[in-house]
């Protein structure tokens, strides 16, 4: 499957078009209006544990790097890492994930969308 950042569901949402891709709790978090949406047929994965370890372990490799960032998008691209799913964003800090990532042996599935 394939997982939508909160950046690329809102853009949807917004342009009234189907979601029928999963989000993460994040999502559900910074964007609440989703759970009205009648467009929106894809499931909403919740962390687990082994996200959490996940992203402390990114935040580890990013602070060597002098670049921490939010736990909302470290969230965010563990449970895609954890679950071997692609990850579709606008935000261009998973990009710099990514990069840490493979330094510490993991793989993310990372589409960037051009911001609309």
């Amino acid at each position: 499957m394939t997982i939508l950042d909160t950046s690329v569901t809102v853009d949807k949402a917004k342009s009234k078009k189907p979601i029928n891709k999963d989000i993460t709790a994040v999502t559900l978090v910074e964007f609440p209006r989703i759970v009205y949406y009648k467009l929106f047929s894809g499931r909403v994965i919740f962390p687990i544990r082994h996200d959490f370890i996940l992203a402390h372990r990114l935040q580890l490799g990013l602070l060597e790097l002098g670049k921490p960032q939010a736990l909302s998008d470290l969230l965010v691209a563990s449970i895609a890492i954890n679950r071997d799913e692609e990850l579709i964003t606008r935000d261009r800090d998973l990009k710099l994930i990514s990069n840490v990532t493979k330094r510490l042996g993991y793989e993310i599935k990372l589409t960037l969308k051009q911001p609309i």
